[in-house]
């Protein structure tokens, strides 16, 4: 990680901050439960994400790695106190862990913006799209109907119904 303390996270890798900002808030839930060992898995995915953010996506420079990192950190800092505090004095921090406040989560970015709709044509899965969660259904209909597998799939005949549900699904009966 290369990213500088204090660098602003927002200019960052949003895939990645979605992670970060998720993680951290189910990890907050799961401390107030005392589910120390769901913790412990949350927070080995975090880390997951974040070295495949660094590798395949947006490097370690990236604000977001930053922001993951010191996320990672101070949940750490509740079940491994000797590494966290290692770790905050690496990421330039000062002074002890124990002093941190715990992070904020921002809940737009634990959202999901977008779901991956299925579309079927007499009952056979067709396609699949990537639509927002708030997608109307008029507009569910017109992109699966234009999904060129759809159209294939239908070969020219007559859409009888189409049963949309919202944002998961759109079922196509050809006549």
């Amino acid at each position: 990680m290369t990213s500088a303390k204090g660098t602003d996270p927002a200019t960052g890798d949003i895939g990645l901050r979605r992670t970060s900002h998720k993680t951290l808030g189910e990890i907050t839930e799961l401390l107030e439960s005392h589910r120390f060992n769901v913790v412990v898995a949350r927070l080995m995915e975090l880390v997951n994400a974040t070295r495949k953010a660094i590798d395949k996506g947006c490097g370690p420079a990236d604000p977001a790695v930053r922001e993951a990192a010191e996320f990672t950190s101070v949940a750490l800092s509740v079940l491994a106190p000797y590494v966290a505090e290692e770790m905050w004095e690496v990421l330039g921090h000062a002074p002890s862990i124990a002093n941190a406040s715990w992070p904020v989560v921002d809940e737009s970015l634990r959202t999901e913006q977008q779901t991956t709709m299925v579309v079927q044509v007499q009952g056979k899965v067709r396609a699949k799209i990537d639509v927002p969660t708030d997608i109307t259904e008029d507009d569910a209909k017109a992109a699966a109907l234009a999904d060129p597998n759809v159209q294939r799939a239908l070969d020219g005949r007559e859409v009888a119904q189409v049963i949309v549900r919202l944002p998961k699904m759109v079922s196509i009966v050809p006549r």
